[in-house]
């Protein structure tokens, strides 16, 4: 049965966060500045709302001090202790460029990733907030970042360049791109659902399994687009699951499951579906390839509002080629698979929530697998995922 916390926010809820302590703290944040703590069973624990009452945009336990709390709120990041909402332990002003969308912190909670409008992506120092690397290469507004488990110095970034990228953060530029817009290309898009928006992938959330290696990338084109590094951090395979019929605006992978390979996902269809995705082609590849995968960048893109962020990526395409092209190499030896049509079961638990989806946030509440969701409304929805 579905649960509904209240009264903890007077707007829409942005986002939510789950801490990894002993005791299982729950951070949501709305527009307005406001960030509310709750207990596993809903109470709230705690209220604040942020100076200059800009949006909270991303909020983040640390792994390592379930003390730390880090909100993004315009472009600066508060660090709050969520048992003692008095008012910020510490803050990075201009923490990013523009206007924050994605925080996220490294396993030891030494490093704080931060996904701005400015499509740039900086890694501070925690504690202190220095600045100590800044990745430009999203033409457009980079609205997702995540740190990869077991490498500490690789980083996933998306945007709505359609554009997924791999860092190592011993360097500046990405170790390969993958553009959704040309995989979509390649495919023809004839395989579009009836009755689906054709619109094109913009990325708006990637997650990385626990076991590192399994990319999900939710996508305004309705779909989740996987991808599995291989040795040498080289993109080895990419393919899809048609999981929505609007925009995918959500997708987590689920770390308390049975596999690494559970993914939960939401979208603008005000749907919220679980997957197993252990037997899709990307995930266990045996014998199902198709084709090879498309050359990065060769496609414009068809949505006019994003044609001078492809002008440039393809400056940056040749400019890459001139510099030898690491990067598309990696990204274009890799295998396309179709999507996986074997599977006729879909989701293996579908939600229809009735409103469309701002964040979801997988979570064992009381021994109970769970996601919580967050919406248009200033309430939270918990699911549990039995």
């Amino acid at each position: 049965m579905a649960r509904q916390w209240s009264d903890g926010h007077s707007t829409s809820i942005l986002c939510v966060g789950v801490s990894l302590g002993p005791e299982t703290l729950i951070a949501s944040g709305s527009e307005g500045g406001e960030v509310t703590v709750w207990s596993q069973e809903g109470t709230i624990v705690g209220r604040i709302t942020l100076s200059g009452e800009e949006d909270s945009t991303s909020v983040v336990f640390s792994p390592s001090a379930p003390n730390q709390l880090f909100v993004a709120h315009g472009d600066a990041v508060s660090v709050l202790d969520p048992r003692s909402l008095k008012g910020p332990v510490e803050e990075y002003q201009a923490a990013g460029e523009e206007e924050i969308n994605a925080l996220a912190l490294n396993e030891t909670g030494s490093a704080l990733a931060v996904a701005d409008d400015s499509g740039a992506v900086r890694v501070l120092e925690v504690p202190g907030g220095k600045v100590c690397r800044t990745l430009r290469r999203h033409t457009n507004i980079c609205s997702s970042v995540t740190f990869r488990p077991h490498r500490p110095n690789n980083l996933v970034s998306a945007g709505l360049d359609m554009q997924v990228m791999l860092w190592g953060l011993q360097k500046t530029r990405p170790l390969w791109t993958l553009n959704l817009q040309d995989v979509a290309e390649e495919e023809g898009d004839q395989q579009q659902r009836p009755g689906q928006l054709f619109n094109p992938p913009l990325a708006h959330c990637v997650s990385v399994s626990s076991c590192g290696n399994i990319l999900g990338c939710a996508a305004e084109d309705g779909r989740v687009h996987l991808m599995r590094i291989g040795s040498g951090s080289k993109l080895e395979q990419h393919g899809a699951v048609k999981a929505h019929s609007q925009g995918a605006s959500q997708a987590h992978f689920v770390n308390f499951l049975s596999h690494p390979y559970w993914l939960v996902t939401g979208g603008n269809d005000s749907q919220v579906a679980l997957w197993d995705l252990s037997k899709h082609p990307v995930v266990a590849p045996e014998g199902k390839i198709q084709k090879t995968a498309p050359q990065r960048r060769k496609g414009k893109s068809k949505a006019k509002r994003k044609e001078q962020s492809q002008e440039k990526t393809k400056t940056d395409a040749q400019k890459d080629e001139a510099e030898g092209g690491d990067e598309a190499g990696a990204a274009g030896s890799a295998e396309e698979v179709t999507e996986d049509r074997s599977d006729k079961s879909g989701p293996k638990l579908s939600i229809s929530h009735g409103d469309k989806v701002n964040w979801l946030c997988p979570a064992v509440l009381k021994g109970e697998p769970s996601v919580i969701v967050a919406d248009q409304s200033s309430s939270l929805t918990v699911y549990p995922l039995s």
